[in-house]
C-alpha cells in the first residue's frame, strides 16, 4: 500500500489542541507539548513509523519533498518517502490512499482512484484522483473519513489489512471463503444447505465480521463434505487474516438463547484442540444433520489451530445448535480484537502463537 500524504498533513494542525492529541512516542510527544517550533503534527512521526514497518510505504504528494527539518525527523527514525513517479514505485500494483489535512485540522483519507497507474504525476502537478467521498473499497475503508490524528489514522489503516481468502477444490467441494474481521456482519452464504448457512450468517452478524462463502458440495452423497470442509476453508481464512496475532485479545467466552445455554471459550494459541459436550434429540434441524454441529466445530478448530471448548444444553434442538454458532461469534469478536495500546505486543510469554 502506497499512503500519498499533503505536506499539511505533516505539520501541526491549526484547529483546536485537543485535535492534535500526543503519540505513544516519548521523545516525539514530549517535544511537541514543549516546544513550540516542533516542525510536526503531534503523533505523525511514531505513526508513520509504525506503518512503514507494517508494510504501508509513505510518500510525498506530487514527488514533493517534506520540509528540511520534517525530513531529518523522518531520516532519524528511519522512515523513507517514496516517489510515487519514479521507477521503483510507479509501474507497481500497490493500492494508494491520499491523506490531506481538513480547515479544522482533522486528517481525512481518501482511495486514489485507479492506484499506482495513476499516481499524482509531475506534469499534470495534480493530488491523486480520488473516489467520491465515503464508498467504501474492498478493505473497508470509506473515502472521506476523517480522524482527529495520527494514531486514529494508523490504527485505522492497520486494522483495516486483516482479510482474507481462501479456495479448497477437491473431488468432494468447490468452496471459496472471503472475510474480514473488522466488518459490520455484512455476509453472503450460499452452501446449499439452507440452514447451514442460518447458521455462519450467526458467525458474521454477530462476530461484527464481513463474510462470504460459497460452497458446491456433493450434496446427492450426503452433507457432510459440506459441512466439514467449509468449517476447514473458514478456519484457514480467519487465521490467515489474523496475521502474526500481535495485538488481538486471543480468549474469549460466551452466550444464552430462550431454554438453551451455550458456554463457548476460545484461545487463539495455535494448538489445535476441541471439546464438544451436548446432545441432540433429532436426527436433523431442517436439512442440517444434528451430529455435524461437534464435527463443525473440531473441523473449525482444526484449521485456525485453536483450543476451542463448547458446551450445550437445552431443550429445542435449534436453539442448541444456534447458540453454539453465536457464542463462537462473541468469542471470536472478543478474541481477535485489536486495541491501539497493545497493537504491537503478542499475547504470549512464549514469542508466538
Amino acid at each position: 500500500m502506497l499512503l500519498v500524504l499533503d505536506p499539511a498533513a505533516l505539520r501541526p494542525a491549526a484547529g483546536p489542541p485537543d485535535a492534535e492529541s500526543a503519540s505513544g512516542s516519548a521523545a516525539a510527544s514530549t517535544t511537541a507539548a514543549d516546544s513550540p517550533g516542533w516542525p510536526m503534527r503531534r503523533g505523525s512521526l511514531v505513526a508513520l513509523k509504525k506503518l512503514s514497518e507494517r508494510g504501508i510505504q509513505p510518500a510525498m504528494e506530487n514527488g514533493g519533498h517534506p520540509d528540511a527539518a520534517i525530513a531529518a525527523l523522518l531520516d532519524q527514525e528511519e522512515v523513507s518517502l517514496a516517489d510515487p513517479d519514479s521507477a521503483e514505485w510507479k509501474d507497481q500494483p500497490l493500492e494508494q490512499y491520499h491523506v490531506a489535512a481538513a480547515p479544522d485540522g482533522s486528517l481525512v483519507l481518501s482511495k486514489a482512484a485507479g492506484g499506482t497507474d495513476k499516481a499524482p504525476g509531475k506534469a499534470s502537478d495534480k493530488a491523486p484522483a480520488q473516489v467520491p467521498d465515503h464508498a467504501p473499497d474492498k478493505s473497508g475503508i470509506a473515502t472521506g473519513q476523517s480522524f482527529a490524528d495520527w494514531p486514529a489514522l494508523a490504527s485505522r489503516l492497520l486494522g483495516a489489512l486483516r482479510t482474507a481468502s481462501r479456495i479448497r477444490k477437491t473431488a468432494e467441494t468447490d468452496i471459496t471463503v472471503s472475510i474480514n474481521l473488522d466488518g459490520t456482519g455484512k455476509s453472503h452464504i450460499d452452501t446449499g444447505i439452507p440452514f447451514y448457512d442460518h447458521m455462519l450468517e450467526q458467525i458474521a452478524r454477530h462476530g461484527y465480521m464481513d463474510l462470504e462463502i460459497t460452497c458446491r458440495g456433493d450434496l446427492e452423497i450426503d452433507e457432510h463434505h459440506t459441512i466439514e470442509d467449509t468449517a476447514i476453508t473458514l478456519g484457514e481464512a480467519i487465521g490467515e487474516a489474523l496475521g502474526d496475532k500481535r495485538g488481538i485479545g486471543r480468549y474469549g467466552f460466551a452466550v444464552a438463547m430462550d431454554e438453551t445455554r451455550s458456554l463457548v471459550a476460545i484461545d487463539l494459541s495455535g494448538r489445535p484442540w476441541c471439546v464438544f459436550e451436548g446432545t441432540f434429540h433429532r436426527e436433523k434441524v431442517g436439512d442440517f444433520p444434528t451430529e455435524m454441529t461437534s464435527h463443525f466445530f473440531h473441523s473449525l478448530a482444526m484449521a485456525l489451530k485453536a483450543t476451542l471448548h463448547v458446551s450445550v444444553k437445552g431443550e429445542n434442538d435449534h436453539h442448541q445448535i444456534e447458540a453454539c454458532f453465536k457464542g463462537l461469534a462473541r468469542c471470536l469478536r472478543q478474541a481477535v480484537d485489536r486495541n491501539e495500546h497493545y497493537l504491537d505486543i503478542l499475547p504470549s510469554s512464549k514469542g508466538m502463537l
